[in-house]
């Protein structure tokens, strides 16, 4: 009997119509940040900013005053400052730093761009969330119509880090956000999670992949969720091993997969080559710092920000009064609650959470693309777009770009990414792009090119003036995956930067010199 089946599609039924019910996210994310602030008044981080004189102001105001003290008091942050100024301490050993106790695990992140790494606390309060908001999204499936009860009996193939983790000091441990949070899964869930404890143990990428091969015709996946592009080399590896002709004829369970880290849709037409019918696809936006949002409805344009487990959410106009030329964040930027955005402006966001962040920068920008509904879509970082000259071109313009070619060449690209570079007193982007079907790399140029020019205002504007030329080689997909490898980067929830900056050039140029170029 399908147990776990039926008490899931319970809770589907009755979250479906909690969910239906009209909220007042404004309201929802002041009585987040009450609790937030509550919870950690007594902290060094508390007190020092007076939480407690913050919390009064609360009690009666029923608008944003209550915000706008918090602003007042509290200062922005980004890793560098508040890491420097208070989790190194809480990283040692302290407690009540930033969040009430000691923190057990960090999580190790560098993002796409920087090479060393930051370590983000991750709380219990923190762990709970993750968990709680995980279950939200498999619940939300209550919204798709004719998926079988038996469906949620199935395997759910999870890919990300080694729960392996580096021990810190004695019951303290830091690793890969992933890897903590399978270390974490319920005993309830561990019959379902694949690859199962002993697979996710081991730290060597390709140690693991070997092993999930070997096991996965005893699985029966129904889910699957991680980085696209690993997922996708999961089941090539899969069907070329069987001699399959494609992934369901080992899985014929598999419905729904659930994505996150980069933009889909770059992926999309290779990843379908290996269904034999389509999937459901659940868009997620999970970071080492909290998970903030998953699409929670079919046929959704965005995410929906969880307002209500954890996190408090501001949002900077991503604009040069608050921005600098290479994304680093002003002083005092603009900030906005979510009752204050509107459709269609670029944001970034700024996070106060029960891991002990404070008016925290995370470095992704986001549009709402429904605000009624509290959706959004992932634009790019901060520091991951383009404007050598004015062209102010995002990673959402890229992943655009590189769709539309790859479906008008008739390709697969699994991976790109850009570089700005200098063109006598002039400047240049340089595309590489990964892909091992045969293509011009000149017509790959002139598509690019084109659909850039229909897609950003600015971008045309420049190709006439200040931006003279545009680059393109074309790799096989390997290369990008041995520079991840040299970098210590394979696998995991690790993503190729789509924008290279500074000293990430170098690095990837001096890498290519000992590759085999394709075309340029």
């Amino acid at each position: 009997m399908a147990l776990l089946g039926n008490l899931l599609k319970g809770g589907i039924t009755l979250t479906t119509r909690i969910q239906s019910k009209k909220v007042n996210f404004a309201k929802v994310q002041r009585k987040t940040l009450s609790k937030l602030l509550a919870k950690a008044r007594y902290t060094q981080f508390g007190e020092q900013y007076n939480f407690e004189d913050i919390l009064n102001s609360a009690v009666f105001d029923e608008g944003n005053a209550f915000y706008e003290k918090y602003k007042q008091y509290v200062p922005v942050h980004n890793y560098e400052k508040i890491y420097r100024e208070w989790w190194h301490k809480a990283r040692a050993g302290e407690k009540n730093v930033t969040w009430p106790g000691k923190v057990k695990y960090f999580a190790l992140s560098s993002g796409t761009s920087e090479a060393a790494s930051k370590y983000i606390p991750v709380t219990k309060a923190m762990t709970k969330s993750f968990r709680n908001t995980s279950i939200r999204q498999i619940l939300s499936l209550g919204r798709y119509e004719d998926l079988p009860s038996d469906l949620y009996e199935k395997n759910f193939l999870m890919i990300g880090g080694s729960i392996d983790l580096t021990a810190i000091d004695e019951g303290r441990f830091e690793g890969d956000v992933s890897g903590i949070n399978a270390k974490n899964i319920p005993f309830w869930f561990e019959p379902y999670y694949k690859p199962g404890r002993e697979i996710a143990r081991e730290r060597d990428w390709s140690r693991k992949l070997e092993k999930i091969v070997e096991e996965a015709p005893n699985w029966d996946i129904g889910f699957m969720a991680g980085v696209p592009a690993w997922l996708q080399i999961i089941m090539e590896k899969i069907i070329e091993r069987y001699q399959l002709d494609n992934i369901h004829d080992i899985w014929p369970n598999l419905t729904v997969f659930g994505h996150g880290g980069v933009s889909f849709e770059p992926y999309r037409a290779g990843f379908e080559k290996l269904l034999a019918h389509p999937l459901i696809y659940i868009d997620t936006y999970l970071a080492s710092e909290g998970f903030i949002a998953f699409q929670n409805r079919p046929n959704a344009d965005g995410m929906k920000l969880v307002l209500d487990n954890g996190i408090f959410y501001e949002f900077i106009p991503f604009n040069s009064q608050n921005f600098n030329e290479d994304g680093e964040m002003v002083e005092n930027p603009q900030t906005l609650m979510i009752d204050e955005v509107e459709e269609g402006v670029e944001y970034a966001l700024l996070i106060s959470t029960c891991s002990g962040a404070w008016r925290y920068l995370i470095g992704d920008t986001i549009r709402f693309v429904n605000k009624k509904y509290g959706e959004i879509v992932v634009t790019g970082r901060t520091k991951h777009y383009l404007s050598l000259c004015g062209e102010h071109l995002t990673v959402e313009n890229m992943n655009k770009a590189i769709e539309l070619t790859a479906e008008e060449l008739g390709i697969t690209v699994k991976e790109f990414t850009v570089a700005g570079v200098r063109l006598d007193s002039l400047f240049a982007h340089h595309w590489y792009i990964g892909t091992n079907d045969q293509v011009d790399a000149q017509l790959v140029k002139e598509k690019i090119d084109h659909h850039l020019k229909v897609l950003n205002d600015d971008y045309v504007v420049e190709r006439r003036h200040a931006l003279k030329d545009v680059f393109v080689t074309i790799l096989p997909t390997d290369t990008f995956y041995g520079w991840m490898a040299k970098r210590g980067k394979l696998g995991g929830q690790n993503k190729f930067p789509r924008v290279l900056k500074k000293n990430l050039i170098a690095d990837w140029q001096e890498y290519l010199e000992n590759q085999p170029l394709v075309q340029s």
